[in-house]
């Protein structure tokens, strides 16, 4: 039987997750805003929804593993949220300093269809496996993955990711399109080491959480 708690849970925790994997602006995300400002607002959207379908993918992928070995995760479950803690935190500190603006590519003036612009960015996020460490960091530290969780629960909580990873494109392409004429290469720098910030704010709030242990996520 469903039970409400529970789903709200596990949604909750798959929005976030989605919105995590989605903000930092590597190289899909620099060529999101560069799409946007020049090829117009849509098509960046559907930029970011063809690097949301490749994050869903591995974090199937992620999930379905993780699914093998629920004894080690709960007898370990301590040591798993350390260690999703601390990456996101080096996750963190690696977005704030890294420089998206030297991912900035010539764009073509030809638009191109929206598949088009869909599928490049498929395959862009795709051919970077090492966002499985992120899936695993996440999974880990907000215990996306549990033992006894029913079907419906379990694509709730993956089309939430979807969801979260969605909201996040909709939101930057609608902001980046209402300042187009103020944003600039500056605008792209900041905007990364805020982001950065943020994720090592809550990053370190979890790692604190976890080794004084105290949870939010149980």
């Amino acid at each position: 039987m469903i039970q409400l708690e529970t789903l709200f849970d596990i949604i909750w925790k798959g929005f976030i997750i989605g919105v995590v994997v989605s903000a930092p602006l590597g190289p899909v995300g620099v060529l999101c805003i560069q799409r946007t400002l020049n090829k117009g607002r849509w098509y960046g959207f559907v930029t970011g929804l063809g690097a949301s379908l490749s994050d869903i993918a591995y974090a199937l992928i992620t999930g379905y593993g993780m699914s093998f070995v629920f004894d080690y995760v709960n007898k370990n479950i301590f040591y798993l949220q350390l260690f999703g803690s601390i990456l996101l935190l080096a996750f963190g500190l690696y977005t704030f300093r890294s420089n998206p603006v030297q991912s900035i590519r010539p764009v073509s003036t030809n638009r191109g269809s929206y598949f088009h612009n869909f599928i490049t960015a498929f395959v862009v996020t795709l051919s970077n496996p090492l966002i499985i460490l992120l899936f695993i960091g996440l999974f880990a530290r907000l215990a996306f993955v549990s033992e006894g969780v029913l079907v419906f629960e379990a694509v709730s909580g993956y089309l939430a990711i979807a969801l979260g990873a969605l909201t996040w494109w909709f939101g930057i392409t609608y902001f980046v399109n209402k300042v187009r004429k103020q944003f600039n290469l500056r605008g792209i720098w900041v905007l990364n080491r805020v982001i950065g910030s943020v994720v090592m704010l809550v990053s370190l709030g979890a790692l604190i959480l976890t080794l004084t242990g105290n949870s939010l996520y149980h």
